[in-house]
């Protein structure tokens, strides 16, 4: 099997699996196509990862997951969640090599973006691990001559395909099929196939049967499509662009195959003129400058009541030029890496000339590369973009419209809640919100309103693993996290039961 040794910014050096990752072992692929990891701070090949062939190797995952799935449906809960357990303290142990590891091929800084992804999958595998021998079903006693009760059942094979922002953190949401007695075949997006062939090692250390958890690398076109399309396949859990989802659900309905997608989003934040404006400005930055901007939750377009525009974009300006510091990965006090990719950079930069044409106010960033980097001559080929506002926005300009994914924040004003509530609904996305205000009524109020899967009061993108995480509209349909991330995986049987009831 094909590994190759990787160094990283510290000088340490570990090996990085390159193949596929099927029935607890890593193979080579049976294709000759590979995929080119690049590392974004620097525009440097990493390396080159096996692709999987679409028929043969996506038939021998499947096949894999299928022959451990009546085994692993069998495993005593107690046994499951013992494993989860044991594979969350592995993920501890080796929290400096995987944080590492997932910002090389994503640019995340380390100290304050990479180590909280890991430390994220920590927690999202304890607490389906305590979910494992307390779900259940529901029991009815309708007459004293009948008693029904209901179960709820693994499908089988679940397709996990995940995204280049939260490549693990993402992966782990998607363990909850696993939780439920599911196995899987994962597919890693094609900028980010790096964490997850070095997190598959670790599944087998735990101790997790073959079969249970399988890896395959490659495009979303080729072996995407064909996890999707595998009649061997009994559910597909999607995160990714809107685009994709649609092609997926497509696909999808030839075969009534179930699918959970979580998909794009333009979420809009409310600044009401009562805020705690000092706040709203710090959470307004965070909703959208974390992570690059590559949120799909996050508050991207901004709206604040007139009497406090201007004083709002001002502060915003300021605090985001003193906190989100650009610069490499590898640094401790930096905020904000680079894009995950050329392509991504080069989409991020179009958006912004897009809003300099459309008639906004720049008041931080624009185009060009950040002052750190372009004086750097180790990063200066890296995919960075500036943290950027574009202030006076219309609800109708195209940036107020689109998806950017990128570290950009559009903000316009708004009269009075009428005109906040249409803009915020104008859209045809719906998966975060958000409302800034210290009227209770106003609140609850929008919270009711908004045409959104979820909403932030006084605060932007502080997702808890306890609460349902996923969108309306076309952002997607499902939920991921909580008890109620447990429903997507399971199927729901009925047993009536006669008692003595005679025809």
């Amino acid at each position: 099997m094909s590994f190759t040794s990787i160094k990283l910014a510290d000088g340490t050096e570990y090996q990085q699996p390159l193949g596929l990752f099927i029935n607890n072992e890593y193979v080579e692929a049976h294709g000759s196509e590979t995929l080119t990891s690049y590392n974004p701070s620097s525009g440097e090949e990493i390396c080159k990862v096996q692709c999987a062939d679409p028929k043969i190797d996506v038939d021998l995952a499947v096949k894999a997951a299928r022959d451990a799935f009546p085994g692993w449906k069998a495993t005593p809960a107690i046994e499951k969640r013992d494993l989860f357990y044991k594979l969350a303290g592995l993920l501890e142990r080796d929290i400096d090599i995987l944080s590492k590891i997932e910002s090389l091929d994503t640019g995340k800084p380390i100290a304050n973006n990479a180590k909280y992804d890991i430390l994220e999958v920590v927690e999202v595998l304890k607490y389906y691990a305590g979910w494992i021998d307390k779900a259940g079903g529901q029991s009815f006693a309708p007459s004293s001559e009948k008693l029904a009760y209901t179960l709820h059942q693994p499908l089988g094979v679940v397709g996990c395909i995940i995204p280049f922002n939260y490549p693990l953190a993402m992966m782990s949401w998607k363990w909850t099929a696993i939780a439920t007695g599911n196995t899987t075949v994962f597919k890693s997006a094609d900028q980010t196939p790096l964490s997850i062939l070095y997190f598959a090692k670790l599944v087998k250390e735990a101790g997790f049967p073959a079969g249970v958890f399988n890896v395959l690398s490659g495009t979303g076109a080729s072996v995407g499509s064909a996890i999707v399309k595998h009649t061997g396949v009994d559910k597909i859990a999607f995160t990714g662009s809107t685009a994709v989802g649609q092609i997926i659900q497509q696909q999808s309905a030839v075969n009534l195959k179930p699918i959970t997608l979580e998909c794009g989003g333009k979420s809009a934040n409310m600044i009401f003129e009562d805020c705690d404006l000092e706040q709203a400005v710090k959470w307004s930055a965070w909703g959208i400058f974390n992570n690059m901007g590559q949120i799909c939750s996050g508050t991207s377009r901004v709206f604040v009541q007139e009497s406090i525009y201007e004083e709002f974009v001002a502060q915003l300006a300021d605090h985001v030029k003193k906190t989100y510091i650009v610069g490499a990965p590898s640094d401790d006090a930096v905020i904000v890496g680079p894009q995950v990719s050329k392509k991504q950079q080069e989409r991020v930069l179009e958006y912004i000339k897009i809003g300099i044409e459309e008639g906004c106010k720049v008041p931080l960033g624009g185009l060009g590369a950040p002052e750190p980097i372009a004086n750097d001559p180790a990063l200066a080929n890296g995919y960075y973009v500036k943290p950027t506002i574009l202030a006076d926005v219309k609800a109708s300009y195209r940036i107020a419209k689109e998806e950017i994914f990128g570290p950009v924040i559009v903000v316009g004003s708004f009269k009075d809640y009428k005109e906040a509530l249409d803009i915020a609904n104008d859209s045809d996305y719906g998966l975060g919100s958000a409302i800034f205000s210290k009227d209770i009524v106003t609140c609850h109020k929008f919270a009711q309103d908004v045409e959104a899967g979820m909403v932030w009061i006084n605060s932007s993108n502080d997702v808890d693993i306890n609460v349902p995480f996923g969108g309306v509209k076309m952002s997607g349909h499902g939920r991921e996290l909580g008890e109620y991330g447990l429903a997507n995986f399971t199927n729901v049987k009925s047993v009536h039961v006669n008692l003595g009831r005679k025809l």
